[in-house]
């Protein structure tokens, strides 16, 4: 026999989220092993309950139950406070975002690289130097409107080459 899964679902999850609700789980916990129930149904081979579907789920929702407060009782989760929590934390950037980072470091770079030599000459000495339009002017022997020019031009080439990724 083949079931419906998408009419059984329909029919049947709220009553067995409900079911498990009243046993004591949270909302999440009870959405989630509704789900692994149908999910069971689903894989399982046919047996002498092909007849009732919904008692089979049920059967299959208490004994996932079981499985869950056995797991439960060997590992209490015990709620810790988001501070805590925070303390422990890793500071460190994922490994994902390392590597985004580095790719838009190599990006920026090729991007400068680009510039007129006086763009980026500007743009380094303000931005990787530190020092102020008036001292970039000066070094570079513009006046400080045009100085900000280049460097804002240097903005714009080094976002549009980061945009087109």
């Amino acid at each position: 026999m083949v079931w419906d899964i998408h009419y059984l679902f329909g029919r049947h999850s709220k009553e067995l989220r409900t079911f498990l609700r009243n046993r004591g789980l949270t909302e999440d916990t009870a959405a989630d092993l509704t789900q692994d129930s149908f999910l069971r149904l689903i894989t399982a081979k046919p047996t002498a309950l092909e007849h009732n579907p919904r008692a089979y789920l049920f059967r299959i929702s208490r004994n996932l139950l079981i499985d869950h407060r056995r797991r439960e009782s060997k590992a209490p989760f015990s709620h810790v406070s988001e501070a805590k929590a925070n303390a422990v934390a890793d500071p460190k950037p994922s490994a994902e975002t390392v590597v985004y980072d580095k790719q838009r470091l190599a990006l920026s770079d090729a991007a400068l690289a680009e510039l007129p030599a006086r763009t980026r000459k500007a743009f380094e000495l303000y931005r990787l130097e530190e020092m102020t339009i008036a001292e970039v002017a000066e070094t570079i022997g513009l006046s400080t409107t045009r100085t900000w020019s280049l460097i804002r031009e240097a903005y714009r080439h080094i976002r549009a080459r980061l945009k087109d990724v």
